[in-house]
């Protein structure tokens, strides 16, 4: 049995969210300054600064000598990945504007870790009701969009040994279905888009298709948005604007 879809806590508390974010942000992308901070958590540049003292004091960040701040020891664990998903998202940013401007729904760009997928990149539309920014956060792998696309490249070897039993000893009711994620990934192998209906937080829809380098996978553009503003009628107009700004996408990748 797979644990429970993931929700906001009741509560939220800003400030912390803030610093998780931005200890996310150096983590992913290696570094940054305060204007960068402030301007990616929509906060003061103030806010930013005392933000990123208290993780300079607990060791989630270093300050260098330029006042840019950089992972600190605590977070060093990904960092030999970070050039990569530093250009990636970079890359990626101007198509989902692009994407939200056409089609007022929150865009994002996700990578799979073994059996997780984690936001890249999220922007958020601007209308009241929309699903709110994702970037950082990490998700079980087979309950997102991004996740069932990159899944759906592998073989059953593969599929298998990245939900190996082993790696579930402590948390079983984790592991997926295999039989029943595979007729799944099959699908959407054929179908060249995933489709996530409240798989991974309830009310929520997105689809998604795959995003390649040198035919190889690298990511999921998707698109998120309130299942009352979601119809099936709608799915092969999405499908078309998504695959056009993956290959838009694809295309300055190769160049850079």
């Amino acid at each position: 049995m797979d644990k429970p879809l993931k929700t906001p806590p009741p509560y939220p508390v800003a400030s912390v969210d803030h610093a998780l974010r931005a200890a996310t942000i150096l983590q992913m992308e290696g570094e940054a300054t305060v204007s960068q901070i402030a301007d990616r958590l929509g906060v003061a540049r103030s806010t930013a600064h005392r933000l990123l003292a208290m993780l300079v004091y607990r060791d989630f960040a270093v300050q260098e000598e330029n006042r840019v701040y950089r992972a600190g020891p605590v977070l060093e664990l990904a960092a030999h990945s970070r050039s990569q998903v530093s250009r990636l998202r970079t890359a990626a940013l101007p198509h989902l504007h692009r994407l939200v401007d056409l089609l007022e729904e929150t865009a994002n760009l996700t990578v799979r870790t073994g059996d997780t997928a984690r936001f890249l990149a999220s922007v958020e539309c601007s209308r009241s009701l929309r699903v709110g920014s994702r970037e950082g956060m990490v998700f079980p792998a087979h309950r997102t969009t991004a996740g069932l696309l990159l899944l759906s490249e592998l073989d059953d070897a593969e599929l298998e040994e990245v939900f190996a039993h082993d790696r579930y000893r402590d948390r079983p009711g984790d592991r997926p279905h295999l039989p029943a994620l595979r007729t799944e990934l099959r699908r959407v192998a054929r179908n060249g888009f995933a489709v996530n209906q409240q798989r991974s937080e309830r009310g929520l829809v997105a689809v998604g298709v795959p995003v390649r380098a040198d035919g190889v996978p690298q990511a999921g553009l998707s698109l998120s948005m309130p299942s009352v503003r979601y119809s099936p009628h709608r799915l092969r107009s999405l499908v078309a604007t998504l695959d056009a700004a993956a290959r838009a996408l694809e295309s300055d990748l190769a160049g850079a």
